[in-house]
């Protein structure tokens, strides 16, 4: 018993030291979570900041094997404990591939969440109110300079050793900055999200962005244009880049926490796409329009009925939906999240590039609550036939119920609270993607058009399995992959932004339907095994009940705590 309780012991002191480093080494992913610490300061993704993650991912790594060694087998640990280490052998693994592959080299150019995106959304989470919080972000400015430098560096590395960016990401990340660039100080994004700042201290955000932004955006620029835009590669995918079936493994297992075949999920997405049409041909011929579902979906998506009248009306109906699901969940769900969760739209500034829709989290202290972003960027081409699956999806009960319960947990530790979603991007967004089925479950969908943007929802889905593979393992073009997604029920907009989104993230599309499928497949072993003693808001207890979880550990774990191992 004192062996068991000292490696428990050592597990949470590992972990907890594992997140102290990792915050350390992103103050700007410790402002986002509302901590207090670094919010003078950016980021160093130099070879000094490297070197300090590889250390920390290697000692972290040896001290849990050596744990693990002082144990007759692993399951001698609590269970938390059992999965905490779990979690933090996934993500220095792979981390470690990372960066051995030099990965960052081509992380560093991106349309969505490149280091040009970092200031204006900091200006919305970090906290300006007193004298000392301004300083501070005024001293986060003055730190721009050296933290756009040292990307601007990764870049020119990328084009000397070969691995650029492919031309389309390029192209994307050079607009951005162009019309940020154009956009006067007075009128930054930045100044936007200080709406409360007096006229004098206006002035000194404006000096600063004018100052250290702007050069250094230029800067940022300039490396990306000429020679690294003309290196771009032409073929989207990364089979095109030097070691590219290496590389698009590693994020295979980066994003979905699985070691998986890209021919084998190839073929898991086109089985999706069928048996998903099937149900749409259901849904047509209710409306009536036979099996022609195309004819289905042009209709529904010209509808004056399903067309937002304006941004204030997109945003309502989004609000309407949180307010349904919070009304049902009771009866689905023993625990609810303390936190709210509110509705904002995309900033100006990165809706042309940015998804349909995407959610932070409530901070650690509960001063923010989550935030449901709704993308209004070309209005007509938003319907109400697809928002109702996106909010159940992004926001309730998808990604706030599992990371607002994560984040409130009364036992787990900060990292296990915080820092576990780095090894559960296909838990975290299997559960997203769940949760939109799940809410035709709870009959929160208000008539069959609701039901068939659901349906294209989770065709979407699938081709991405179809798409991010034939991308990034079988050249696929940027086209095809466009053509697919529109058979899938995609618009052209939408089509045309998630193709560059995977292009630019590759693996990333593949975590959501395998994640879905493995809580399914989970669900449907439980409901046979338990019978009439089967319940679903146990089910779904023990599900969120332990935080962000690799896909193999909550495999292993979710039957033990059902009692069905």
């Amino acid at each position: 018993m004192a062996e068991m309780t000292n490696a428990a012991d050592a597990a949470n002191a590992l972990s907890e030291r594992f997140w102290d480093g990792i915050l350390e080494l992103s103050p700007t992913t410790a402002t986002v979570l509302g901590y207090p610490q670094g919010m003078d300061r950016l980021d160093d993704p130099g070879p000094a900041g490297r070197e300090k993650a590889r250390k920390l991912y290697e000692e972290t790594l040896a001290a849990a094997g050596a744990i693990e060694a002082g144990l007759a087998q692993p399951e001698d640990l609590p269970v938390e404990e059992r999965i905490t280490l779990d979690i933090l052998r996934a993500i220095c693994e792979v981390e470690l591939e990372q960066q051995a592959q030099r990965i960052d080299r081509l992380k560093v150019v991106d349309q969505m969440e490149g280091p040009q995106t970092f200031m204006p959304q900091l200006a919305a989470f970090q906290p300006t109110a007193t004298p000392e919080q301004l300083d501070a972000f005024l001293a986060r400015l003055a730190d721009y300079p050296r933290f756009m430098a040292a990307n601007a560096e990764l870049v020119r590395e990328g084009l000397a050793g070969g691995l650029t960016a492919a031309r389309i990401v390029t192209e994307r990340t050079v607009g951005q900055l162009e019309r940020m660039l154009a956009t006067p100080a007075e009128e930054s994004p930045i100044l936007a999200a200080l709406p409360h700042l007096s006229a004098a201290d206006r002035e000194r955000v404006v000096a600063a962005v004018r100052d250290y932004v702007g050069p250094a955006d230029a800067a940022f620029l300039e490396a990306l244009s000429g020679d690294y835009l003309r290196a771009s590669r032409e073929e989207p995918g990364l089979c095109s880049a030097p070691n590219g079936e290496e590389l698009y493994r590693t994020q295979i297992r980066y994003w979905t926490s699985l070691d998986l075949d890209p021919a084998e999920l190839h073929r898991i997405g086109l089985e999706e796409l069928a048996s998903i049409e099937g149900e749409r041909r259901v849904i047509a011929r209710e409306l009536g329009f036979g099996d022609d579902t195309k004819s289905a979906r042009a209709a529904l998506k010209t509808d004056p009925r399903y067309v937002p009248s304006s941004v204030e009306a997109l945003l309502e109906r989004a609000r309407g939906q949180i307010t349904r699901a919070m009304a049902s969940a009771p009866r689905y769900f023993g625990n609810l999240p303390r936190a709210g969760c509110e509705v904002w739209p995309v900033e100006s500034y990165k809706e042309q590039d940015a998804p349909a829709a995407y959610y932070y989290p409530p901070t650690i202290d509960g001063s923010r609550p989550g935030i449901y972003y709704v993308n209004t960027y070309h209005l007509s081409s938003r319907t109400y036939v697809t928002l109702a699956s996106t909010s159940f999806h992004e926001a309730v009960p998808g990604h706030h119920f599992q990371i607002a319960l994560q984040a409130e947990h009364p036992s787990l530790n900060a990292f296990r609270r915080l820092g576990s979603r780095m090894a559960g991007m296909a838990y975290t967004e299997g559960w997203g993607l769940y949760a939109e089925r799940l809410a035709d479950e709870m009959g929160l969908y208000l008539d069959s058009a609701e039901r068939f943007g659901m349906l294209d929802g989770q065709s979407h889905r699938a081709a991405r399995l179809v798409v991010d593979t034939g991308l990034h393992a079988f050249r696929w073009t940027r086209d095809r992959s466009i053509r697919q997604l529109l058979e899938a029920g995609l618009s052209e907009t939408e089509a045309v932004i998630e193709t560059d989104r995977y292009i630019c993230w590759p693996g990333q599309a593949l975590a959501y339907k395998t994640g879905q499928r493995e809580i399914e497949r989970l669900r449907a072993e439980a409901s046979a095994k338990l019978g009439s003693r089967f319940d679903i808001r146990a089910f779904h207890d023990a599900l969120l009940g332990h935080g962000t979880l690799p896909l193999a550990t909550l495999s292993k774990e979710l039957p033990r705590w059902l009692g069905i191992s």
